[in-house]
Formats: C-alpha cells, sequence, structure tokens
C-alpha cells in the first residue's frame, strides 16, 4: 500500500450559518484515505474543543494521529468563509494558531522518510517555525508535491520560488499561474507556454494547473495534457482543488497514465464543487457517472 503524508494547516472553516473541519492539507489527507491510501498529516491544534474535535473526526476517518501535535497555549486554527453568488469561496484567515507553530521532531522525520509522497502548501511558511520545520523536512522527501494555493498576504514571491525550485510537482489554479509568471517577467496568454516556462524555470517537470469549469492542463514528461472539466451546479468551491489534487496523485503514484489521472481528477473536484463542504462523501458510482 502506497504512503502518502501532508504538511501544513488543521482548522475549522466557518461558514454563515455552520462550521466544517478543513485545511488544504488535511483536506487532501482525508480525500486520499478515502481512495485507500494510506494517509499521514504533519500538523498543530490546540488544546481546545476543536482541537479535541479535529482528532475525533481525523481518527474516525481512519487517518493516525501520531505526527499532529497539541499546542498547550495556541488555539486551533479557524478561518471565516465567505462565499459569493456563483459559491466561488474568499477566506478570513485567523493567526497566530496552533499549526503555526509545527515542530521539527524525530516521527516527523520518520514519517517523511517512509512516505512515497510528501505533499506541503505555501500557507504554512506564514510563521517562521512552521517554515524552518518544513523546510528541514523536504530533504528526506522521495517526492515532494507542492500545492501553491496562495492565500494573500501570508507569501512572497521569493517563498513560492524557493518551494517550486525544491519540488517535484508543482500545482496551482490558473490565476496563481499568471501571478507567479507576471511576477517573474514572463507574459504569455497562452496557459501552456506559462506552464512551460514555469517547469524551465524551476526545473519541475510536473506541472498541473486547474482551470475551474474549464478542467485542468497537466505537464507530465514533457507533454501537456488537456482535460476539459465536467458541467456541475456549483454549491462551493471550498476544497474541490484539494480533492482534485488527492485524486491526481492517487492515480499518477500507481503509475495511471496522465490523461485517465487527470480525467479521475477533474471529475472527482467537480463532483466536490458540487456539494456543500470541502470533504463530502463520494460513491464510486458517482465518479463514474459524471466522468
Amino acid at each position: 500500500m502506497s504512503t502518502i503524508t501532508c504538511f501544513g494547516e488543521i482548522l475549522w472553516d466557518i461558514f454563515p450559518t455552520h462550521k466544517k473541519i478543513g485545511g488544504a492539507p488535511l483536506n487532501v489527507a482525508l480525500r486520499l484515505q478515502s481512495f485507500g491510501i494510506d494517509t499521514k498529516i504533519i500538523s498543530r491544534i490546540g488544546n481546545d474543543k476543536e482541537g479535541k474535535d479535529s482528532l475525533k473526526h481525523i481518527r474516525d476517518q481512519g487517518i493516525s494521529s501520531a505526527t499532529i501535535q497539541i499546542d498547550s497555549y495556541l488555539k486551533t486554527g479557524s478561518v471565516n468563509v465567505i462565499l459569493d453568488d456563483t459559491g466561488s469561496a474568499s477566506y478570513i484567515i485567523r493567526q497566530p494558531v496552533a499549526w503555526d507553530k509545527i515542530e521539527l521532531t524525530d516521527n516527523a522525520i520518520s514519517t517523511v522518510k517512509s512516505s512515497d509522497a510528501f505533499i506541503f502548501g505555501s500557507l504554512a511558511c506564514r510563521d517562521e517555525v512552521s517554515k524552518n520545520t518544513l523546510l528541514s523536512l523536504l530533504p528526506f522527501a522521495t517526492f515532494k508535491v507542492f500545492d501553491v494555493n496562495l492565500r494573500s498576504p501570508f507569501y512572497t514571491m521569493d517563498l513560492l520560488l524557493d518551494l517550486m525550485n525544491k519540488a517535484d510537482f508543482i500545482k496551482c489554479n490558473d490565476d496563481e499561474l499568471i501571478e507567479i509568471c507576471l511576477a517573474l517577467n514572463f507574459k504569455s496568454d497562452s496557459i501552456a507556454e506559462q506552464i512551460q516556462f514555469l517547469s524551465k524555470k524551476t526545473q519541475t517537470k510536473q506541472i498541473c494547473v486547474t482551470l475551474g469549469k474549464d478542467g485542468a492542463l497537466l505537464l507530465y514528461k514533457g507533454k501537456i495534457y488537456n482535460q476539459k472539466g465536467y458541467p456541475v451546479k456549483v454549491i462551493d468551491t471550498v476544497g474541490a482543488g484539494d480533492s482534485f489534487l488527492a485524486a491526481l496523485i492517487s492515480k499518477l503514484i500507481h503509475s495511471t497514465s496522465p490523461s485517465e489521472a487527470l480525467n479521475f481528477a477533474c471529475a472527482v473536484g467537480a463532483l466536490v464543487a458540487g456539494k456543500e463542504g470541502a470533504n463530502p462523501k463520494l460513491m464510486t458510482s458517482e465518479i463514474i457517472n459524471i466522468s
């Protein structure tokens, strides 16, 4: 069985009428686990009700809590989610919280060493403690997957370039790709050309760019694959990109063809966008029917 470790934030998404557990790394981990992959997450939560609820939920989904640290002072993370008329989400992310202070431990190092892939994002680097822990763990990873996941003002272009240079696989959306390319003084209306530029700039041979309802592009071993997406009535976009990434990596690490992996990922991402919250349950029949 493959093992994948995610690194970063565990938090609660606070909607106007309810709250749901989330955080991009946890969303990815939960979806990977649902696909039968042994998944772990390195994170930190508070010694509070939200932290205890987080642990229960994570354990109930079959994910070990051995690499989740407990902070005695800081609270479990939370985010206020604002949805527009189309279901697209924006976020107000509270700071400081427990996941800002993820510590480097022997357990974390051994977990990363024994994993087939290590997935991380840029948001976890907003605090020097978690950032330094991540940078210390990266050399131990077999296959490094960087989920760009820009959340202003919690990143710099220097940080992004450093993380991209260290990654074996980069995933971002089209807006993020445009922002990065412009910051690196590359201008083109072609997403394919932008991907090729970023690949050359960072020496990363595998890059995936999501296009919302229009699907995704995947650069894999020198070839660009295109999937045009699946129509769905959007409820909210929270976590759709995370489930997309989990679906894509779950297939690629098992040597599924890039086109089949991309098709599966687009189907999963669309289904999540058509449901409420970041981690809705998906039936295998739903994925088959939509794709």
